[in-house]
């Protein structure tokens, strides 16, 4: 059913009150603006399938009731983005949730498995997904769009009852009880303009000082893309930022001698990113912030990682687990460095080989080779 007006929309959600799973998906465009532009809204209540017109409805906060529900389980497959426009869109949180992408990992699959890969191997059903780079904006929608829209809804029921049940029998249905409230922790979706620059690319090039100007520039163009609801890239890139940073720029005229500064900015925004460099450039020390990422002259971890892998590849084979999954190199080096804030340390991957791999930088387990095989010992230390 193609819901284009607001009586048709609130008719359904009546109707799927009762429901007991709601799979959810969206259609999106995002190349020319900051925020998401959501073009259209299926869900699957049940057996009855619709999409939703945005530009047709008057208003989507009807749907807040269905959101809301505990007694309805929200299903979405990589549902990050989707839940971040539902909650602009409507100002409400879906709850409780399950993600057939997060799941699956669990069961073998890769970390990012696509849902058309996913839908073959639970339900072997092959997608046509000819429709999967097209414009949603544009209306009328041809019946092709139409049924892929369609399509990325309708499986996801089946394959949340097929993975449910799996995962019980794995004994592992609790286990992603911590992913899914991080999934629909409010506070995932409000960025803080002043951290933004820590996702700056090249931002490792800057010192501490430059790193302090750096963060005023980009919380700066943040609440300036906001504002023009513009890619933050129109307004100036990564690159300019942190080039204008290395060369400390004080004045519109050394700010300008950064390639294509001058085409972005008005004379009015050019004041205003010198001031904010400016501003950052004499922030006293204590306030400058601290790179994330291990400095060159941290030491060389490459032993350790080859020792930590060797014990997470022999845990995930026994788990069914991808390696990449259940251990990220970066975790690993960042643990072999004596960070502890990783989620390598967290939930299910703690339980299955993150306490273990503690134990073995601390000489409390041992690895040697037994007919070919990895056997982990227990040592005196222990």
């Amino acid at each position: 059913m193609f819901i284009t007006d607001q009586a048709q929309l609130e008719a359904f959600v009546d109707r799927a009150l009762t429901s007991e799973v709601l799979a959810i998906d969206t259609e999106f465009l995002r190349e020319k603006t900051y925020y998401p532009k959501l073009c259209l809204l299926q869900m699957q209540a049940d057996k009855e399938t619709v999409i939703i017109d945005p530009f047709g409805v008057t208003d989507l906060k009807a749907i807040v009731p269905l959101l809301e529900s505990p007694t309805i389980m929200k299903v979405f497959h990589a549902g990050t983005q989707d839940i971040e426009i539902l909650l602009r869109e409507t100002g409400a949180m879906p709850k409780p949730v399950f993600d057939t992408q997060l799941a699956a990992a669990l069961m073998g699959h890769t970390q990012q498995i696509g849902y058309g890969a996913l839908v073959n191997d639970v339900c072997g059903v092959q997608l046509k997904k000819m429709d999967s780079f097209t414009d949603w904006s544009r209306r009328p929608l041809s019946s092709s769009q139409i049924k892929y829209a369609a399509d990325d809804v309708i499986y996801l029921p089946k394959m949340y009852r097929r993975m449910s049940k799996r995962l019980s029998e794995l004994g592992r249905i609790n286990w992603l009880d911590d992913d899914f409230a991080a999934l629909v922790d409010e506070s995932r979706y409000h960025d803080d303009p002043r951290e933004r620059f820590r996702r700056l690319k090249r931002v490792s090039q800057l010192s501490r000082r430059q790193l302090s100007a750096a963060r005023e520039v980009a919380a700066w163009r943040e609440k300036r893309a906001r504002e023009l609801d513009i890619p933050r890239k129109w307004v100036v890139t990564d690159e300019q930022i942190v080039e204008a940073c290395k060369r400390e720029a004080r004045t519109i005229d050394e700010l300008f001698m950064v390639r294509g500064v001058s085409d972005k900015l008005g004379t009015a925004d050019a004041r205003n990113v010198v001031a904010a460099l400016v501003r950052g450039l004499d922030a006293p020390e204590e306030e400058w912030p601290a790179h994330d990422r291990p400095q060159k002259n941290e030491h060389n971890v490459d032993l350790e990682i080859d020792v930590m892998s060797a014990l997470v590849r022999l845990r995930s084979r026994e788990a069914g687990v991808a390696f990449q999954t259940l251990a990220g190199h970066s975790e690993l080096v960042s643990l072999a460095r004596g960070y502890r804030d990783v989620e390598l340390l967290k939930g299910w991957r703690a339980q299955i080989v993150g306490n273990e791999l503690l134990e073995l930088l601390d000489g409390k387990i041992s690895l040697s080779l037994e007919d070919g095989n990895l056997k982990v010992t227990k040592t005196s230390e222990s």
